[in-house]
């Protein structure tokens, strides 16, 4: 079959390789009908993970919208022709982590995800033309038929990971919010926190067009790229700072634009992936300022994902307006190009094996 395989930084492509077959009577085996690429993928392309991806094996792709082709003797949940997503991490529904509503740190899979490389289970990829899910009765979920392919693939990540960023920052009637990173994940935050009757909310972003979607939305836009965007911002609080701040970058510099713009006493909550392993955390600034940081970045997404199709098949969330490409799985590395370089207004690239 084909799948997605990692290279090398900014070189992912698509290839020829075994079958995917079931092995455990716990698995189902998935046809992908559409799957995309999320921002965290870009770590993988930039190569911040090159050194756990075992080059011309380790496959890629955590977001999925498929149908059901097998299933194991104990899955009983699921059956042939269901439609299905899961869960971007693997998880087994039953261990003291995924009771406790931790499935991303599944004690049983040990925080698997899927299409991340040996050290996170050398679990399979959706960027394929079909694969295992493992403990699908754990983390997988059934579709119906009136939810579109492109909204049911933020389902695996990015819309539960919306939901918890608002959980998080717990927004209140009144306060002051920034926001940094609009791409589709932090547009759906910022879908989200707008109807949580914030006095003000500001989006922070380096990329224009991305900024005038949040403008057309309520929210007061200013490009990161200005010299004087900190200043603008925290204009908009009185000098005194945001209540609350979300980051959906994943970066050591929106992590310091965060703990720049949060206010004494206010919170931060970080929902970036981050793979850097140090930051020049000032402790004595966040102590003598009361700081709360919340970092959620390796998400637990399967306990939000039955909220998430709610809000998607109440209207309330709409997916599918940030999906802007739809390529080929065969171009699955022209896809990588367009979104990593955010060439012609790129958003969401929607992946047809």
């Amino acid at each position: 079959m084909k799948a997605a395989i990692y290279f090398g930084a900014g070189d992912i492509r698509c290839t020829d390789i075994a079958d995917a077959r079931m092995q455990a009577d716990h698995e189902i085996l998935v046809q992908v009908t559409g799957t995309s690429i999320c921002g965290s993928d870009l770590h993988l392309y930039r190569g911040a993970l090159d050194a756990i991806m075992e080059k011309g094996k380790s496959q890629t792709g955590h977001e999925l919208i498929g149908e059901v082709v097998a299933v194991g003797k104990a899955v009983t949940r699921f059956k042939r022709k269901d439609r299905i997503s899961m869960g971007y991490s693997v998880s087994c529904g039953h261990c003291f982590m995924c009771e406790a509503g931790q499935t991303a740190h599944c004690e049983t899979t040990h925080s698997a995800v899927y299409g991340f490389g040996v050290p996170f289970g050398n679990i399979n990829g959706t960027h394929a033309e079909a694969l295992v899910i493992p403990y699908a009765e754990g983390h997988a979920m059934r579709i119906p038929d009136g939810i579109s392919d492109e909204a049911a693939v933020t389902l695996s990540c990015n819309l539960p990971s919306a939901i918890i960023a608002n959980r998080l920052a717990n927004i209140g009637i009144g306060e002051t919010v920034a926001l940094i990173g609009c791409g589709p994940t932090g547009l759906m935050t910022l879908d989200i926190a707008l109807q949580r009757g914030p006095g003000r909310l500001v989006v922070l972003d380096k990329l224009e067009y991305r900024l005038d979607i949040a403008r057309r939305k309520g929210a007061i836009g200013i490009n990161t790229g200005d010299e004087d965007w900190k200043e603008r911002a925290l204009a908009e609080t009185g000098g005194r700072g945001f209540d609350k701040v979300i980051e959906v970058v994943g970066l050591p510099e929106s992590l310091q634009m965060s703990l720049d713009l949060v206010r004494a006493g206010g919170m931060v909550a970080a929902i970036g992936v981050f793979c850097d392993s140090t930051f020049n955390l000032d402790l004595a600034n966040v102590f003598l300022r009361n700081i709360s940081l919340h970092m959620n970045g390796f998400a637990s997404v399967q306990p939000f994902m039955a909220e998430a199709l709610g809000l998607i098949e109440s209207g309330v969330i709409q997916p599918e307006h940030y999906f802007s490409h739809s390529f080929p799985l065969m171009r699955i590395d022209e896809a990588f190009r367009v979104f990593h370089d955010k060439q012609d207004s790129a958003m969401k690239m929607l992946i047809r094996p």
